[in-house]
């Protein structure tokens, strides 16, 4: 990895110089809408309310304190990114900036590869990437990664060094492919160019979604028309180790619009709210949530953007059944392919009492538009079936 003191700032613009490095390298994402999905977020879904019904007795009680807040949503859809997940962002800027520095080709840098440690999606990024430029990639992979992320990733043409799934074990085994190959990091979250890389989606994600409002509008302004702005009020992210979460801060910065991070509740992989909450970084995760690209501990330079420079405005936290839950209606009313860990925004937004109960006593009548990052589509068939089958009381 190119060293951090020679990374560009940790700025806005630098995420605009970022998307200009990689443009040739990714593809610029679709955002997508759902009346269905925005109207059941700010409670007024037809088909919900008709399935309700004949529980309406029984439930009114137990709904009668929720929160009611006006959502419109918007998805960011980088499961339609290359390799299937937003990593691709990160990746390419890692080996352009890698290649910019200075004496790395002439050193015999090239021939000695990258490495990384991953339980998919960056494996996969990396190893495309390394590929395209004619580099030899070492991908360390815990044992429990989905398998067609561990064929994708061989797919590409990587080394595949299997690990256990703690962020420890996975840096032992990594630290040995660098002791015997030579080869350079290229860390999947904790790293200034992985941040800017994957800010990019952020910046695509606000121009995209005030071009759909101007061509709602007639192109005269949503202002004009409807009272409001145009444009996002907030985003939210799911977060791991953090590098889409800060860079999407970073792409928001100055703009006015608010950062929130979503992550699962399961076996502590919370650990980046429970963090914020208390000040200090969880620097230890170990859980084995459904949504298994979240299972990584914060990392250090994501916590200086998200927490010390406080552009991440705080975070959310759902269950296992609500991602279940926001995990089918995505593909039942989007009907597009997501994993677990793009479903947590999603799960936030309909089902967080205390992030919709923000949204109502911040936004009012106007509502908030908010911006859901779907960061990546790489889950198998089968696992789905499984998934959906084992909880079906909470699928539904």
């Amino acid at each position: 990895m190119a060293d951090p003191s020679t990374s560009p700032p940790l700025t806005r613009a630098s995420v605009a110089a970022a998307r200009e490095l990689i443009k040739p390298f990714v593809h610029r994402t679709p955002v997508v809408t759902s009346a269905s999905l925005s109207a059941l977020a700010s409670g007024t879904d037809a088909d919900a309310d008709a399935d309700a019904d004949a529980d309406a007795d029984a439930d009114a009680d137990a709904d009668a304190g929720k929160a009611n807040p006006k959502l419109r949503l918007w998805f960011k859809c980088e499961n339609f990114q290359k390799v299937g997940a937003f990593k691709a962002r990160g990746a390419f800027h890692a080996i352009e900036r890698l290649k910019q520095e200075p004496g790395w080709l002439e050193g015999g840098g090239p021939e000695k590869g990258v490495v990384t440690h991953s339980s998919g999606n960056h494996a996969q990024a990396l190893s495309l990437a390394a590929r395209t430029n004619g580099i030899p990639a070492h991908i360390v992979m815990p044992k429990i990664s989905a398998p067609p992320k561990i064929a994708a990733t061989k797919g590409y043409g990587a080394r595949v060094i299997f690990s256990g799934s703690t962020s420890v074990e996975r840096e032992a085994v990594t630290a040995k492919v660098i002791e015997d190959t030579g080869a350079r990091l290229v860390p999947p979250y904790d790293h200034p160019d992985i941040i800017l890389g994957q800010g990019t989606l952020g910046l695509e994600f606000q121009e995209q979604v005030e071009a759909l409002m101007a061509e709602e509008d007639g192109n005269e302004g949503a202002e004009k028309k409807t009272g409001r702005k145009k444009g996002l009020d907030a985003i939210i992210a799911p977060c791991g180790g953090g590098g889409m979460l800060s860079g999407v801060a970073l792409s928001c910065e100055g703009t006015g619009i608010r950062v929130f991070g979503s992550e699962p509740s399961f076996q502590g992989a919370d650990d980046a709210k429970r963090g914020y909450e208390s000040g200090t970084r969880v620097e230890t995760v170990s859980s084995l949530t459904v949504a298994d690209g979240l299972r990584t501990p914060l990392g250090r330079i994501p916590w200086s953007v998200i927490y010390e420079r406080r552009l991440v405005s705080g975070f959310y936290s759902v269950s296992e059944a609500d991602i279940i839950r926001a995990l089918r209606l995505a593909y039942e009313r989007l009907k597009v392919v997501i994993e677990p860990s793009s479903a947590v925004p999603l799960a936030v937004a309909l089902y967080n009492e205390d992030f919709r109960a923000m949204v109502e006593r911040e936004a009012g009548e106007d509502g908030w538009d908010v911006g859901i990052v779907f960061s990546g589509g790489n889950v198998s068939l089968e696992a789905l079936g499984k998934l959906f089958s084992e909880s079906p009381e909470i699928a539904k």
